[in-house]
C-alpha cells in the first residue's frame, strides 16, 4: 500500500496537479480573506480571527477535492488497467487506500501554508500574539475530518463513471449533499431539526468550536469508512 501512496503522490507532482491544488487553494483562499470586501475579509469584519478561513475552506474543498480525485479509478476503468493492477502482489483494499491516503496527503500539505495565516492574525490583533488557540486547533482538527469525508466520496465517486467530468460532477453533487443539503432540509421545518445531524456541516461546526465530541469523530470517521468500503465492493463487481 506504501507503494501506492508514493506513486500517487509522485504522479500529483511530476504533473501539475499537485501544484495547481496547493495554489489554487491559497489564492483563493488569501484573497476572499485578504483582498474581496465581503463577509469574509478579515480587514472589514475587525477581528483578528481565522473563523472566516473555516467558513470558506469546506466550500473551496467541495470543488477542489474532487478534482483531485476524480481520475482515481476513473482512468482505470477506462483504459482498462484495473485488472492489471490487480494481477500484482496488491489487494483491490490496499489499492483503493493507497489512492485514498494519498489523495488526503494532498489536501494536507495544500494546508500547510495557511498555517501563515495564524502568524498574520496574531499580529494583527490588539494584543500582539493574542489569537484563540482552542477555537483555531478545533477549528483544523475538524478540517481535517471534512478532508477525510470529502475524499472517501470524491474516490467513490471515480468508480461510477470511466468520464472524469462525471465523476467530478458526481462527487460535487454528493459532498454538498452531506456538507449543506441535511442542513438546508433542516431548515425547512422544525420537526425536520434531526436531519441536520446526517450533515457534516452541523459535526464540522461543533468540532471547529474548540469541543472535541466523540460522537462528531464517529459520525466523520463512519462517513468515510462507509464511501470506501463502497469504492471497494463497486470496485469488485466492476472487476
Amino acid at each position: 500500500m506504501t507503494a501506492i501512496v508514493k506513486k500517487e503522490i509522485t504522479a500529483f507532482f511530476a504533473s501539475t496537479i499537485g501544484y495547481l491544488v496547493i495554489a489554487v487553494f491559497i489564492v483563493l483562499s488569501g484573497l476572499f480573506l485578504w483582498v474581496f470586501k465581503g463577509d469574509y475579509n478579515i480587514f472589514d469584519a475587525g477581528f483578528a480571527d481565522l473563523s472566516a478561513f473555516f467558513e470558506l475552506s469546506p466550500w473551496i474543498f467541495l470543488f477542489l477535492i474532487p478534482a483531485i480525485t476524480m481520475r482515481a479509478f476513473s482512468d482505470e476503468i477506462k483504459l482498462g488497467t484495473l485488472e492489471l493492477m490487480l494481477t500484482k502482489p496488491i489487494s483491490l483494499r490496499e489499492l483503493v487506500l493507497g489512492k485514498y491516503i494519498a489523495a488526503v496527503l494532498l489536501v494536507l500539505i495544500a494546508l500547510l501554508p495557511s498555517l501563515l495565516y495564524i502568524w498574520a492574525i496574531s499580529q494583527l490583533g490588539m494584543q500582539e500574539g493574542n489569537w484563540d488557540v482552542g477555537s483555531t486547533i478545533g477549528s483544523y482538527i475538524g478540517l481535517f475530518f471534512l478532508v477525510l469525508a470529502y475524499n472517501a466520496i470524491g474516490v467513490f465517486s471515480s468508480t461510477v463513471s470511466s468520464n472524469q467530468i462525471v465523476a467530478f460532477i458526481t462527487a460535487i453533487f454528493m459532498c454538498f449533499l452531506f456538507y449543506f443539503g441535511f442542513e438546508a432540509i433542516s431548515e425547512i421545518s422544525q420537526s425536520l431539526d434531526f436531519i441536520q445531524l446526517l450533515g457534516m456541516k452541523a459535526h464540522f461546526d461543533s468540532v471547529a468550536r474548540g469541543v472535541l465530541d466523540t460522537r462528531d469523530i464517529i459520525y466523520f470517521l463512519s462517513v468515510s469508512l462507509f464511501f470506501i468500503s463502497l469504492t471497494i465492493f463497486k470496485l469488485k463487481r466492476t472487476s
